[in-house]
């Protein structure tokens, strides 16, 4: 249980940014279940497991934005680091019509146990990093499937969330529309959860923030996740320089 449940890069960087991925791999620790959910490996594969592409777009993000980054490195199915410590969501149970064999039968001992070895070392690192200047700004990467199983297909190419804070969002969303992509407003979900990371580490200090969902179709391989980074970096760079923050 020493493997680290992080992965942070270039934390002495200069930018303002800080680049986050909740949901960057889908690896499941050999300690847990002997390293398998008892899932089908297409599951572990897909949006339930991770966010797919999202890793990629994060790396490259950060280096065009001369700025750390922070990304996860369990499975949010082992438990899920994007949800607030007391959120019934934290260790799934089922997903998007998928059952999780090896998390059935979790009781508050293993919750915890995942929760010390993974969740808060994750949390604590990414504390320390936000913290490493006063006018830190949080941009936080995701990625979400074109169509959750019996829902409609999800047309937006880019979603934006916020709740409470969009000071950034809001402008982002604008600009990314000028560039004629489907973005959505609060789109595939609503706001963000209680708990959740960008509450955790930029609302409740007054840091600007945004979070950014990419269609995963679109950033399947690093061809795609190079070109939407690139898409992405000049217009947070100039959201940022004109808002004032």
């Amino acid at each position: 249980m020493t493997q680290a449940s992080f992965e942070t890069i270039g934390a002495d960087r200069a930018g303002r940014w800080l680049i986050t991925c909740d949901h960057a791999t889908n690896r499941v620790p050999d300690w847990v279940n002997g390293g398998d959910l008892d899932l089908d490996p297409a599951d572990m594969a897909r949006h339930i497991a991770y966010d797919v592409g999202a890793a990629g777009v994060t790396r490259h993000l950060a280096q065009l934005l001369d700025s750390p980054a922070i990304l996860s490195d369990f499975s949010r199915l082992v438990i899920d680091p994007n949800r607030g410590e007391d959120d019934p969501t934290l260790l799934m149970k089922l997903y998007d019509g998928t059952i999780i064999p090896a998390n059935r039968y979790a009781d508050e001992a293993e919750r915890e146990r995942r929760m010390d070895a993974l969740y808060r070392p994750f949390h604590n690192a990414y504390a320390a990093l936000v913290s490493r200047r006063e006018d830190v700004v949080v941009c936080a990467v995701h990625s979400f499937t074109p169509q959750l199983k019996g829902r409609p297909p999800r047309p937006w190419e880019v979603g934006v969330l916020y709740a409470g804070d969009d000071r950034l969002a809001r402008p982002f969303i604008a600009a990314c529309r000028a560039q004629g992509w489907c973005v959505g407003d609060n789109e595939p979900y609503s706001g963000h959860l209680p708990g959740d990371s960008v509450e955790r580490h930029a609302l409740r200090d007054g840091r600007p923030n945004v979070l950014i969902e990419v269609r995963n179709d679109l950033i399947a391989d690093d061809a795609g996740q190079a070109l939407w980074a690139a898409n992405l970096a000049p217009i947070l760079k100039d959201v940022l320089a004109q808002s004032g923050l």
